[in-house]
């Protein structure tokens, strides 16, 4: 048995973001699927909030997440008098919190990439075929950057 392969930060870095439009893109002007509604001026201002807002909670949770192992790591040279049990817990600890760390920055990243997207006027395209993800999709999962068909492909490779 070989280990599963997931995407991570590097896939996502390698993965092309569409060219931004060289116009200023207007809210009616992102990508919607066919038969969808135009992005109005405030659901573009929602989307846009609701990033900003996620962006900062990410950022306070990392910030959180590293005084907690910083305070995790000082105390782990101490094991003096600590039994089998304890160390595990220990250890344990450290690692559920640098996983919980590793996961926040992940997330940090696609929040930016979804701000940055909104901001060059790709948001709602794929990074994978260019074709328009949806409006309702986006609403659903803001920091999406694959059409559902293209998402269930990369599902069925790993």
């Amino acid at each position: 048995m070989g280990a599963e392969k997931t995407p991570g930060a590097a896939t996502a870095a390698k993965t092309a973001v569409p060219k931004a439009r060289l116009a200023a893109v207007e809210p009616g002007d992102l990508a919607v699927r066919p038969g969808e509604e135009p992005w109005t001026p405030e659901e573009v201002e929602d989307a846009r909030a609701e990033l900003t807002t996620e962006v900062l909670r990410l950022s306070e949770e990392i910030a959180s997440s590293e005084r907690s192992l910083a305070g995790l790591m000082r105390d782990s040279g101490d094991g003096a008098g600590d039994d089998q049990a304890d160390t595990g817990t220990k250890n344990t600890t450290r690692e559920h919190e640098l996983a919980l760390a590793a996961n926040a920055r992940e997330m940090l990243t696609q929040y930016e990439r979804a701000l940055q997207r909104l901001e060059a006027g790709t948001y709602g395209l794929c990074e994978s075929c260019g074709n328009p993800i949806g409006k309702a999709r986006m609403q659903a999962f803001p920091r999406a950057t694959l059409c559902v068909e293209c998402k269930q492909k990369q599902e069925r490779r790993y």
